[in-house]
């Protein structure tokens, strides 16, 4: 009690001394903060400067340190330093390509199965497994599950049926009515011997109830965040997020799409209504892959390697089939920005047909030229984008790049059936990319991200039919009439564009 009464007086004293000579300090400390910010921000701006980034973003970093620089100086710090170039990552990196190399890269690739692709198809694997290392499969099955409701079936039914381990890794998880239905499936299967390993990252579940998170590990689940932010204000950590979405049970079942854990998905959200997503449900050899992903996450995020043979031996059908699957992983820990460079030269291989379907649109100047020569060249380009927001920002720096699209002659509906929130991309009707990357500057540079590619299966048809029926419940959105939007929406939109190199 004394000590405690000895702390307060002292402070009392303190506070008396600063606030009598206030006049003195107060200017000393403002001026000398506002010098530090000033310094620092000239600083910055040389390194920013010869780090030779793309000039959009240079030019936008610049302006934002020129003419708010004690703003611009802590945005830096959140959102600007190049994290590629990180220890830790060039480490994750490294250890990475040595895992791959161990187990995929080894492989021979089928190259009669190849020969059966088109001449753009086999260009494409090639260069994915150049810069992913991740091999083509021909004896996986795919299912395409268009919905909340579809998924989150299937998701718990595979969940039930496991028997040796359950791996998940989510970027947000709600501890509402599915979140907890999930939470007692994942403790009884754990208090049952099942080994369950949850990774979720740190900043998409900040609102996530402590004890949610506690009782899964009270009851024996692995519950561990991914790159946790202690202090948001003074680390750029908080940048660099696992968007990933993936689900691994006993080797026999896999997940990936763009769903999180969460009510609003099934479409119990008075704003967004009816929530229009899509999944993909995974048998067979590509598992492996998908796999690897998560055992790396998980050893970056807990030092604990886990590279057990038989989390590597999944079960697949005896015999081909039609079609490749490809598992493609892409973030800030990886050499070449490779779900950018993939969806380019997807766009730049195109003979007949490109849809796109993206919640999030902000492409950055190499893929809008690849759209807009496409387009020009008489390619059918077509994008599927929600006609709500739910990032404003990012829902009108979106809309700014609909002019120069739609006068090249691009296709563009606004999905007016609820929230459009699907991220997939169609090629010639034989070519599809679906997973967790939207198609915008986050999911290029940023986000750790993960993609399945499928070549010429069933799934693609599945893909192709879903969004001839999302287009059917669209408003096509028409050049002369968008040219017509009020002025105070254009500068918005304008205003918003100027972000966009750090969204």
């Amino acid at each position: 009690m004394l000590k405690r009464l000895q702390v307060i007086l002292f402070a009392l004293v303190i506070g008396i001394i600063l606030f009598i000579t206030r006049e003195y300090w107060e200017s000393w400390v403002v001026g000398g903060f506002s010098l530090f910010v000033s310094i620092s921000a000239f600083f910055i701006a040389i390194v920013i400067f010869l780090e030779n980034r793309n000039p959009s973003k240079t030019l936008t970093w610049l302006v934002v340190l020129g003419t708010l620089p004690v703003v611009g100086f802590f945005f830096y710090l959140l959102f600007g330093q190049n994290q590629r170039k990180s220890k830790s990552f060039k480490e994750k990196a490294i250890m990475d390509e040595q895992a791959l190399y161990q187990i995929e890269g080894t492989k021979p690739v089928d190259e009669s199965k190849l020969n059966e692709m088109g001449h753009h198809q086999r260009n494409l694997f090639k260069l994915a497994h150049k810069l992913a290392n991740n091999p083509i499969s021909f004896q996986t099955d795919t299912k395409v599950l268009t919905d909340g409701k579809e998924t989150y079936a299937h998701i718990k039914q595979a969940l039930k049926q496991a028997e040796d381990h359950i791996h998940m890794e989510y970027y947000i998880v709600r501890d509402d009515e599915i979140g907890r239905e999930i939470k007692e499936i994942l403790i009884e299967k754990a208090v049952n011997g099942v080994k369950v390993r949850f990774l979720y990252d740190a900043v998409g579940c900040w609102n996530l109830n402590k004890n949610y998170m506690k009782e899964l590990n009270e009851a024996g689940v692995e519950a561990v965040p991914f790159s946790p932010v202690r202090f948001p204000v003074l680390t750029h950590k908080m940048n660099y997020r696992n968007h990933r979405k993936i689900i691994v049970v006993d080797t026999r079942y896999a997940f990936i799409g763009g769903l999180n854990i969460g009510d609003e998905y099934l479409g119990k959200n008075r704003y967004f209504g009816h929530w229009r997503d899509t999944h993909l449900l995974i048998k067979g050899e590509a598992i492996r892959s998908l796999q690897l992903i998560f055992l790396r996450d998980w050893y970056y995020a807990t030092g604990k390697s886990v590279l057990k043979q038989h989390y590597l031996s999944p079960s697949h059908p005896a015999r081909d089939l039609e079609g490749g699957v490809q598992m493609i992983a892409s973030g800030p820990d990886t050499r070449w920005e490779i779900l950018k460079k993939l969806f380019f030269a997807m766009i730049t291989s195109a003979k007949k047909s490109i849809w796109i379907a993206s919640p999030y649109f902000i492409p950055d100047e190499d893929i809008l030229s690849a759209l807009r020569i496409a387009s020009l060249s008489g390619v059918d380009v077509r994008l599927l984008v929600p006609s709500r927001p739910d990032k404003r920002i990012v829902f009108y720096a979106s809309r700014s790049y609909f002019p120069e699209l739609l006068e090249a002659g691009m296709k563009i509906y606004e999905y007016n059936q609820g929230f459009m929130h699907s991220k997939v991309i169609i090629v010639d009707h034989e070519i599809a990319s679906i997973g967790t990357a939207n198609m915008d500057m986050r999911s290029f540079h940023l986000n750790f991200e993960a993609n399945a590619f499928l070549y010429k299966t069933r799934s693609v048809e599945s893909l192709v039919s879903d969004f001839i029926y999302d287009m059917e419940h669209s408003t096509i959105i028409r050049h002369e009439l968008f040219q017509k939007r009020p002025l105070v929406q254009k500068v918005i939109e304008s205003t918003s564009r100027l972000f966009s190199p750090l969204l």
